[in-house]
Formats: structure tokens, C-alpha cells, sequence
């Protein structure tokens, strides 16, 4: 019992933005396109959260993608909805901690 209670509880590994960033991972930003165009990261995709299982399209397969949004919250759902379909997908919390990783 206590092993499963710190295995629910263990947090994931670190990860590396900047070297996932450095080679070629999509930042794919989650947000409302109006909170989207108040400020995101350079070269950023916006697909709403709400609009992300409709727009699976857009996205290649092949290619790592970093969700984010304002808080972590839609982007750790974006990260389940890739996840289930596939993709290798990290969930980069917020963009405003995110953005320092992109040059």
C-alpha cells in the first residue's frame, strides 16, 4: 500500500525544454486565440483546447510537440488528448515560464 501511495505521488523526470525545444519540438499553445494574441511565443501554434480533437490534422505525427497555455491545466489535457492519439508530447506548463527556453 505504501509503495502505490508514492508511486501516485512521485513526480515525473525534468525535462529539458530547451535541448527538446533546440531539436524541432512544435510548442503548441492551447489557449483561446484571444488570449493567444495578447502574447505567446514566437513560431507557436494556436489550436484552442476545446478545438485541439478537431484539428489533430494540423499536426504531424513525427514531430514532438510542448503544450502550454496560462496555468498548466489545459495544456496537461492537450498533453492527454496527443498522448492517446500518439504523438510524444510534453506538457511545458505555462508560456510564460516556457518562453525562456526558446531563443
Amino acid at each position: 500500500m505504501i509503495e502505490l501511495i508514492k508511486k501516485m505521488f512521485r513526480k515525473s523526470p525534468k525535462v529539458d525544454f530547451a535541448t527538446v525545444i533546440a531539436n524541432g519540438a512544435l510548442i503548441l499553445d492551447v489557449r483561446s486565440k484571444s488570449e493567444y494574441a495578447g502574447g505567446h511565443i514566437k513560431d507557436s501554434m494556436n489550436i484552442p483546447l476545446n478545438e485541439l480533437p478537431a484539428q489533430l490534422k494540423k499536426l504531424k505525427q513525427e514531430k514532438t510537440i510542448i503544450t502550454c497555455c496560462a496555468s498548466g491545466m489545459r495544456s496537461a489535457s492537450a498533453k492527454n488528448i496527443l498522448q492517446s492519439k500518439g504523438f510524444t508530447v510534453y506538457n511545458g506548463g505555462s508560456w510564460s515560464g516556457l518562453k525562456k527556453y526558446v531563443q
